[in-house]
């Protein structure tokens, strides 16, 4: 038995897995934000009693560690978690310090001169994560080919210990000058460290490429979030000894706990990661290779392109601050179902990106919570069916979402539209301005970078994602609208799809001219650590594949390009610069700058429940007609169980097809079909 368990802001998910029946379970708690292990163990004792009846045998009494019984045949858990990433954005990280070359202990400050607001001269760059004070420099120097200028007097190593003793740092980030082509002054200075009992991370283990504020940064940002996400992962792992316990990295793949615990930068985007992941599986099974993936949440909404596969890039920014580690190209935006409305200063209705989360929540919860958010909009407006929201194990209050929405209209002066009341008026405005936030996301991660929407279909997912999923297609020309049955979980889900992946990157900064033999000899050491470290994992040796890659750039340029190491990489980095910037230079002189490797240990995945369509008749599944309000106004909408629709089942628009944990709303002019897999294919209509 396999589990995937994805934290979020407002709802901790999970997803059972029984390799030998193919059986997929999913179920869903409050997360717990004073402490989120505390949602991930009390689900864990839910999964252990399910399991426990599964095998007819007696529920755990032991709730704190349901998984050590020998009897239990649980034996998997893949965990995407918020720790690390809320740490960083919040600035709630560890007291690190900073340990530089002489003369280069300020480059956290100088950093770029790049600007995120041109046009702003009042704009502030993000304060470095390590303060002034905190920046240490230590006498060393080797050259950009790895040779030693000035050695590193094994002296000095002592006042540097005490010095960061006296000053009460908990971590500390190493990256000296050129370490990526010599790294043993680094690894003299970590040994000193960690005999001192002092937790550091080493940029020459973390990121051995060259551009040291890149290096720089990615370092600090792992040596500031892995001491929580270590004091977390270790609570975890003391419950669920005997379990092989793995953690959802951000560029798609899963690595054990063990790494995650010293490497937490590598899972700074582990939630959103699951969640690309099982999108793009879905949407493969479904027959569509391109896809925009739409992933909203309680309180944020990830949206990401496959265009043949999932993007991964090594230029990404978390909080401001670049994160050099291979990532999967997700943007985020702070829209989701519990995004706070309200009005600001100059009378304007506003939508996020403060969110009511899990606790208090929503003003419908009943949990204490007074504003409205976008779930509150969507419960007066009758698209959500408050009385079976969860399976109906949690009924939402519609009162008290009424009343906080009439309180915001008030506030913004709003005049009741015809036929509406003043509530529904301003839940009207709310899910429109929430649309156009997650609209403007999408056209970032499509049209932005070149690509027209229109050519994808969209693949929602997210417990509130099938309520905006077919206007945001509309709205961007997009034709196609997948929504998964299990699309609440489906991050979750993801990470039981996931392999176990491994990526590793060298500078070498070399001609283009050069051997392509010297490249395979060079490409084999990572090699060859790529198979023994996947390997190490319990991956058999005849389920790792090894994908090298090269960096590769005119002469001159800034910045480069990744293609396949392979003897014609020069064509196929012509190609590749042709297709991105429409011009290339087949004459020019090229340099490689890195190369890296991909090492991909393949799991075995969850085969998607199939039968073959019957009929369209969805009479079966109708519960009856509900009042709603669309766009056009007040209308009557039939409401469908999500549960009993069959493949071949047809579902013109307007109607809500409610789920256990997820609603979808159809408008006028819309057609649902559900696929041999259940997924709901939506024809979007014009209106």
């Amino acid at each position: 038995m396999r589990i995937g368990i994805d934290i979020g802001g407002t709802f901790t998910d999970f997803v059972l897995f029984d390799p030998a029946s193919g059986a997929l379970q999913t179920f869903k708690l409050l997360s717990t934000p004073h402490d989120p292990a505390e949602a991930v163990l009390a689900g864990l004792a839910e999964v252990g009693d399910r399991l426990s009846v599964i095998g007819n045998q007696p529920p755990t009494t032991d709730h704190r560690s349901p998984f050590t019984d020998p009897r239990s045949p649980f034996t998997e858990i893949v965990h995407g978690s918020t720790v690390a990433t809320n740490a960083l954005l919040e600035r709630k990280g560890a007291r690190t310090a900073f340990v530089a070359t002489a003369g280069f202990g300020d480059i956290l400050a100088i950093g770029r001169q790049n600007r995120s607001q041109l046009y702003d001269f009042f704009a502030d760059r993000p304060a470095p994560l390590v303060p002034v004070e905190l920046r240490l420099e230590v006498a060393e120097r080797v050259d950009r080919r790895g040779q030693v200028v000035q050695a590193l007097d094994p002296a000095e190593l002592t006042p540097l210990v005490e010095r960061l003793r006296e000053v009460g740092v908990e971590s500390v980030a190493v990256c000296l000058l050129f370490s990526f082509t010599n790294p043993a002054h680094e690894q003299q200075i970590g040994a000193a460290l960690r005999q001192a009992g002092l937790l550091s991370s080493l940029s020459s283990e973390i990121l051995p490429e060259f551009r040291e504020y890149e290096r720089a940064s990615t370092t600090v940002i792992n040596a500031y979030v892995s001491p929580v996400l270590d004091r977390y992962l270790g609570r975890l792992d003391e419950q669920l000894q005997g379990v092989d316990f793995r953690i959802m990295q951000s560029n798609g793949g899963s690595i054990g706990a063990a790494q995650a615990r010293r490497e937490a930068v590598r899972s700074i985007l582990s939630g959103p990661a699951g969640g690309a992941v099982g999108a793009f599986h879905v949407a493969q099974a479904a027959g569509f290779s391109r896809v925009l993936t739409f992933d909203m949440g309680g309180t944020s909404t990830d949206v990401a392109l496959c265009d043949g596969g999932i993007q991964v890039t090594s230029e990404g920014e978390i909080g401001g601050l670049p994160v050099r580690i291979p990532l999967i190209d997700i943007h985020t935006v702070g829209a989701g179902g519990g995004s706070i409305a309200a009005v600001d200063l100059g009378g304007s209705l506003r939508v996020g990106p403060h969110s009511a989360g899990a606790d208090p929540g929503p003003a419908c919860y009943g949990r204490g919570g007074s504003l409205p958010t976008v779930t509150d909009a969507n419960l007066a407006l009758g698209r959500l069916p408050g009385e079976r929201f969860l399976g109906g194990q949690m009924a939402l209050d519609a009162a008290a979402s009424q009343a906080a929405l009439a309180r915001l209209a008030e506030s913004a002066q709003l005049t009741p539209a015809p036929g509406l009341s003043l509530a529904q008026t301003a839940a009207l405005g709310v899910v429109q301005i929430a649309n156009a936030h997650m609209e403007r996301a999408l056209r970032v991660i499509s049209v932005a970078r070149g690509h027209d929407p229109a050519d994808f279909a969209l693949l929602s997912f997210g417990g509130a994602g099938g309520l905006h999923a077919c206007d945001l297609a509309r709205a961007l020309g997009v034709r196609t609208v997948i929504v998964p049955a299990g699309a609440s979980t489906l991050s979750a889900f993801g990470m039981l799809v996931a392999d176990v992946v491994k990526d590793y990157v060298q500078t070498v900064m070399l001609p283009g001219t050069v051997a392509f033999e010297e490249l395979e000899a060079l490409a084999g050491v990572l090699a060859r650590r790529g198979l023994a470290e996947v390997a190490a994992e319990g991956v058999p040796s005849q389920r790792i594949t090894l994908a090298p890659q090269v960096d590769v750039r005119y002469r001159g340029q800034a910045y480069e390009l990744t293609v396949p190491l392979t003897p014609d990489f020069a064509a196929a980095f012509h190609a590749e610069h042709q297709r991105v910037y429409s011009h290339s230079q087949p004459a020019a002189a090229l340099e490689i700058v890195n190369l890296r490797l991909r090492a991909v240990g393949a799991v075995p995945r969850p085969i998607l429940p199939t039968n073959e369509p019957g009929d369209g008749d969805a009479s079966a599944a109708l519960l009856g007609l509900r009042p709603v309000v669309l766009s056009t106004g007040p209308a009557e909408a039939p409401l469908y169980d999500g549960a009993a629709l069959h493949p071949g089942y047809v579902l013109p628009g307007p109607a809500i097809v409610v789920y256990k944990d997820t609603t979808v709303f159809l408008s006028t002019g819309d057609r649902a079909v559900v696929d041999r897999h259940f997924n709901l294919i939506v024809q979007i209509g014009e209106q």
